[in-house]
């Protein structure tokens, strides 16, 4: 599949994000796109291309290991590689903004035990002791409240 099978980017995006359900697949990208990133900085800054032979095999490998272990799914790279590359940007954009898992359950619904669960919709809840939980987050952590 290549990027003319989608009309646009907008089209291809809801796609992509099937393809990333899961919060753990994600992560890896997350990283993977991270370190990409950080090759292409790492040349820049040192005037040395040699970096940029690191660039995919940081990028992909993890990435790749998400789809293939985690999601069991093909990367969308291999349907649609522009694209691709333009959505783990836009994914990595969202997740710091803490915006990704509300985006997956946006256009995919809720996924069971994805950490996308009703406390991370209805905020802090008080606890039988009267202690206040924390808010889950998209990776399944427990952020804030006090134990």
């Amino acid at each position: 599949m290549s990027n003319r099978e989608f009309a646009s980017f907008e089209e291809f995006w809801p796609f992509y994000v099937g393809e990333h359900k899961l919060p753990l697949n994600r992560a890896f990208h997350y990283a993977g796109t991270s370190m990409a990133i950080g090759t292409v900085g790492a040349a820049v800054l040192t005037a040395n291309p040699l970096w940029l032979l690191a660039t995919p095999v940081v990028g992909y490998g993890p990435a790749w290991f998400g789809h293939f272990v985690i999601e069991k799914n093909r990367p969308a790279t291999f349907k649609a590689p522009l694209y691709s590359l333009r959505g783990d940007l836009r994914m990595l954009r969202y997740a710091l903004q803490g915006k990704m898992a509300k985006e997956v359950e946006r256009l995919h619904g809720p996924l069971a035990g994805s950490g996308a669960s009703e406390g991370a919709k209805s905020g802090a809840q008080p606890a039988e002791d009267g202690t206040t939980n924390g808010v889950t987050h998209e990776n399944g952590a427990v952020v804030g409240g006090n134990l």
